[in-house]
Parts: C-alpha cells; structure tokens; sequence
C-alpha cells in the first residue's frame, strides 16, 4: 500500500510534465500564427478577425491553455512555468520557417540553453503539493500579504491599461508585456484553484455553497485574465516581432507566476535546499537563453563572419 502510494505521488507531477511539455509546443506556435494571420491581412488590407491563419493560432492558444490548466492541477506550478521555454523554443524555429525571421547562432545557442535548463527544472521539481483541499486554498486566498500582493498588481493593471498602454504600448514593448504578465499573478492560481474547488463540489452531496461561490469567483477571473491577455498579446504582434515579444514575455511571465506562486501555494516548501538552488540555477539557464534568443533578433554573429574579420586582420 505505502509503495502505491509513493507511486502515485511521483506518478501525478510526471503526468503534469509531460502535459505542460505537450501545451508549451503547441502554444509555441499560436504567436507565429497569429502574427502570420495579422501580415496576410495587414497586406490584404483587411481585419485579421477574417483570416484562416489567425484562427489557427487563436485555436492553438485554446488547445495549449486547456492543457496548462491541466498541467496545473496535477504539478506544482514552479516546474509547470517554466517549462513553457520550450514553447519559446519551438516558437524561434517555427518563426524561422513561416514568418523568415532569422535564427543566428545566439539563437541556436540560446535554444540549446532552453532545453538544459528545462531538463534541471525537471529533475529537481517538487514532488508534492502544499495545497491539496479546498479549506487550505481559502486560507492562503485570505493571507493578507496575498492580499496585498493582489490589490497592488491590479492597481498597477489599472495603470497601464488606462495610462501606459494608450500612450506608449506600440513604442515600448515592456508595456504590453508586463500588463499580460501580471495577469499571470490570477490565471496561473485560479487554474490551480479550479481543480481544488471542482473536487470538493462534485464529491460533496449536496454541493456546499462555499465551494461553488469560490469556483465560479475563480472561473470568473481566470476568464477575465485570459480575454485581457488575450487582447494585449495581439497588439503587441501588431507592432513587434513573434519572437521578441514571446522571449520577452516568458521571462516576465515565469517570474511573475512563479512569485505569485511562492505567496499562495509556498510550493517552494517542499524543496530540499538542494532541489532549491538546482532549480534556481535552472530557472537562470532558462531565462538566459530566452534572452539570447531575444538578442539574435538583433546581433549578427556567424562563424563565417568572425573567420572573415581574422582574415581583415
């Protein structure tokens, strides 16, 4: 009995890894297909709203947010975010081959960095939830250091929707990525929160009145969130590369979330120091290659370049 137990304990997490591996290439592909879908249309002279391909990556993005909410529900979020640089990843390469944006060696390198730092991420993943009922959820939602944390980054959204974004979100591409990263601080915990609420209202007879209030308040923000995210991110294809704003974007998003996490769930708990500092050094490999992939957008750095200046010199 102890050795189905542990079974399944470890059995759970590596099924949500193996989800959120899935939903990182396919949300990979939803900003170059949408940005694919806004160009055939900006040259069409058209609205984007019209075209195939577009729709293809609004599908995408479904498809990969309904298998991170699953992801969510059965591994801790601290290994389910940042595993989406391999969407990141995916992305640079199919961005590449459909929109032709080049991938230098930065990029490839930083491609490369992804994936080892996802590995470590992987191995030194928490292996057990720190909440795991309904009650404990509602405890840590009225935590008022949450609370506070709440409050502030809607304050902060309010802000740059209403101010920031009007004036400077085409020029500045911070502006639209930190107003969808923000709103990670809401969709990643009410997906977690879902799950926990879902058990209790469907295992309970009759369904408690406490757990159904709590599940459609979450459902009603993880929907808010997700249609504001929504927005924001086809703006920011609107006026900048698939490829810098989903680099950029992962970085910011993953921190995000993974603080957002650290306050409500305290996944961290369940580490060794150890598995800490393994998945810290691993979470900085990620993000560096993300920014190595951000920066080939910009360098133009080829060996066959390098051998051409030895020869100058």
């Amino acid at each position: 009995m102890a050795f189905d137990s542990d079974l399944s304990t470890v059995s759970l997490p590596a099924a949500g890894i193996v989800i959120a591996v899935i939903s990182s290439f396919i949300n990979g592909s939803t900003f170059v297909l949408q940005k694919k879908g806004i160009l055939r249309s900006r040259d069409r002279g058209g609205s984007y709203l019209g075209d195939a391909v577009w729709w293809s990556g609004t599908l995408a993005m479904i498809v990969g947010q309904i298998g991170n909410f699953l992801a969510y529900n059965v591994a801790p979020a601290v290994i389910v975010t940042p595993l989406g640089a391999l969407g990141v990843l995916f992305g640079a390469v199919l961005a590449s081959w459909i929109l032709e944006e080049h991938l230098s060696i930065l990029g490839k390198l930083g491609c490369v960095l992804c994936c080892c730092g996802s590995v470590v991420l992987i191995i030194h993943a928490p292996k057990a939830e720190a909440v795991t009922s309904r009650l404990e959820l509602e405890e840590r939602l009225s935590d008022p250091v949450f609370v506070i944390y709440a409050l502030l980054v809607v304050l902060l959204l309010i802000v740059l929707i209403v101010w920031m974004a009007p004036a400077h979100g085409t020029s500045n591409i911070m502006v639209y990525v930190t107003i969808c990263s923000l709103l990670g601080s809401f969709t990643v915990p009410s997906s977690k929160g879902l799950g926990l609420a879902a058990q209790d209202i469907f295992d309970e007879e009759p369904w408690s009145s406490r757990a159904v209030a709590l599940f459609l308040g979450l459902l009603g923000t993880l929907a808010v969130s997700i249609l504001i995210q929504f927005y924001f991110i086809n703006k920011a294809l609107e006026s900048f590369s698939s490829n810098m704003f989903e680099a950029v974007y992962y970085v910011t998003f993953t921190c995000t979330v993974i603080f957002a996490s650290a306050l409500l769930f305290k996944e961290w708990t369940a580490l060794t120091l150890t598995d800490s500092l393994a998945m810290l050094c691993g979470l900085t490999t990620v993000c560096v290659g993300v920014v190595l992939l951000r920066i080939s957008q910009e360098a133009s750095l080829t060996w066959k370049q390098k051998g051409l200046r030895e020869k100058t010199d």
